[in-house]
């Protein structure tokens, strides 16, 4: 059993070649509740900002995590500083004393240079790296370090005993053990050019074809301690789907058993292995799985766990809601960005196509979009279940559809600008009401 803290100093066979790690200690710690806050177009960081400061109020501590992916700076043309430099706006303008972290989201080891200044949060991508198999005496070595892997074992909190055999545990350490590597490359790259302890890591295993079971995500922790990597937060897949923008697809009790059971396997991994005494899950949700929040309550308070939620393209929706709600010009921009998203669904929606159900005979088309009034337009587009005019797969697709504002430039940040008030609005009720209340704020049964 390989284990590490903050006094340790120890040895680590590795996938580059074995290192010592003289210090763990964390001086950029990553609290127990934390929400990641995309914002595609840098303006909403206030209003996002002010829904966190709404939940402090009601006695809920969640740190804010401004993250903007490296493929949305690629469409909208940003940099990775300006993730940051609107954080700092927000904060200092709202008078906000309290943690707040900037995520270098979902990076890799040739995209993460343009990160490091800028970032104190690093969300490290390794699922293109899952079932690339490790060499096998790599694999035999991993064994030989871990022989409680296989066989049955008792986790606290978890009904029934993990179990697998040798053959089980070869076969998963044969699928994931690269990625393990690739992310303790990626975490030491990091940490030479920033220092020990100066950023949060989060191993994301979500982006990829199977939900890890328990017994899985052991190893996996397994393979992160030997690594040297201090991960305070995993986001490992879940069974069902998480499509953009609309509400979980699955089977929710199956949800929050494999909730609960990665919850009990982390709090078992960080006393077996070492790991970081705030490791906690992190979810991916896609924005706006409402159903799944309730599950998440009652995980979290079974067994005081914390959470970091990333819920990031609710802003880009709701800012056009407030466009549509304050009409004019504002109407007629986002009916014009749904009826090129239209035109170009296909191109709009390869890039996810895991990640949407979009069924074209649903989408009402360009001509009956163009005579609907703001009330119409909002009733389709806002995430209310209960509205029967709501459109999901509108909604799918305007969700994707931030390329075609990003190519209207300083015509869609002027009307933004323009409509702050219905814009901001939005975005903090959302965020508030939808999100940060109902995890955060009601009574967990």
């Amino acid at each position: 059993m390989m284990t590490f803290n903050s006094d340790m100093e120890f040895g680590i066979a590795s996938g580059d070649g074995g290192i010592s790690l003289a210090s763990m200690g964390h001086s950029v710690v990553l609290e127990k509740y934390s929400m990641g806050v995309g914002d595609r177009f840098g303006r909403q960081a206030r209003a996002q900002l002010r829904a966190v400061m709404q939940t402090a109020a009601g006695g809920a501590e969640v740190t804010p995590v401004w993250n903007k992916s490296n493929r949305e700076h690629g469409i909208i043309g940003s940099r990775p500083q300006s993730v940051r430099e609107a954080a700092e706006r927000a904060v200092k303008e709202l008078g906000w004393g309290k943690p707040w972290h900037a995520d270098a989201d979902h990076i890799r080891l040739e995209t993460v240079d343009a990160y490091i200044e800028s970032s104190d949060f690093f969300t490290v991508d390794v699922a293109d790296s899952i079932g690339h198999p490790a060499r096998e005496d790599m694999i035999q070595a991993f064994m030989g370090r871990h022989p409680e892997l296989a066989g049955r074992r008792e986790i606290p909190g978890i009904e029934r005993p993990l179990e697998m055999s040798r053959a089980e545990v070869f076969g998963t350490a044969a699928k994931y053990l690269s990625a393990v590597q690739e992310a303790g490359r990626i975490y030491r790259h990091i940490e030479r050019a920033k220092g020990p302890g100066r950023f949060i890591t989060e191993i994301s295993m979500d982006e990829t074809d199977s939900a890890q079971t328990p017994p899985e995500l052991l190893l996996i922790l397994a393979g992160m301690a030997e690594e040297g990597i201090p991960l305070q937060t995993i986001a490992p897949k879940f069974t069902g789907r998480f499509n953009k923008g609309v509400d979980y697809v699955g089977d929710i009790e199956q949800f929050e058993r494999e909730f609960a059971d990665d919850l009990a396997v982390i709090a078992f991994a960080v006393m077996e292995y070492g790991l970081p005494k705030n490791l906690k899950l992190s979810v991916h949700s896609g924005s706006d799985k409402f159903s799944i929040y309730g599950p998440m309550r009652r995980g979290l308070a079974k067994f005081g766990a914390g959470l970091h939620l990333k819920t990031a393209g609710t802003t880009w929706l709701e800012e056009l809601i407030g466009l549509a709600e304050s009409g004019g010009d504002g109407l007629a921009l986002v009916k014009q960005i749904y009826g090129e998203a239209l035109e170009h669904r296909g191109q709009l929606c390869a890039p996810y196509a895991t990640v949407t159900d979009i069924d074209p005979s649903k989408l009402p088309d360009r001509e009956t979009v163009a005579g609907w009034s703001a009330e119409q337009f909002t009733a389709a587009l806002r995430h209310d279940p209960a509205c029967r005019e709501f459109n999901p797969h509108l909604r799918q697709l305007l969700h994707v559809a931030f390329k075609i504002a990003a190519k209207q430039g300083e015509r869609y940040t002027k009307m933004l600008a323009e409509c702050e008030e219905a814009v901001s609005r939005n975005v903090t009720q959302n965020l508030y009401e939808r999100h940060l209340k109902p995890l955060f704020l009601e009574e967990r049964p």
